[in-house]
């Protein structure tokens, strides 16, 4: 990965979190390993877990973000989720969520925020 990809891969992930705090979310953790892939974000709202995955763009000549959220990214990162609960004791529900961002030049960035997403 170039460093222009994970400098917007690292600044997405912040504009995300911020928002999810916003929301009323508490970040728990960042950039989560585990054998089936990494979890860009960990956070609880409530009694739920919530595993994230950021995508951010600064164009759309690939489409939008979410696109990139195939069935086979979701396994992995339904996979990831079961590890880290396996790994971890945690008696609430989980899900998985998608956020996407898109920041084209000076524009605001647009946020999407994906709930409950499954493969």
């Amino acid at each position: 990965m170039t460093d222009r990809r994970k400098k917007i891969g690292s600044w997405g992930e912040q504009f995300a979190c911020d928002y999810l705090i916003q929301q009323g979310y508490k970040i728990i953790g960042r950039n989560v390993n585990t054998p089936h892939g990494e979890i860009d974000i960990l956070a609880k709202k409530g009694q739920n877990l919530i595993f994230i995955e950021v995508k951010t763009r600064t164009n759309y000549v690939f489409g939008y973000p979410e696109i990139s959220l195939t069935p086979r990214k979701l396994s992995h990162m339904q996979n990831a989720a079961l590890f880290y609960l396996q790994e971890n004791e945690f008696d609430g529900g989980w899900q998985l969520d998608a956020i996407s961002i898109v920041k084209i030049g000076k524009n605001l960035p647009e946020i999407t925020h994906f709930e409950n997403v499954s493969p």
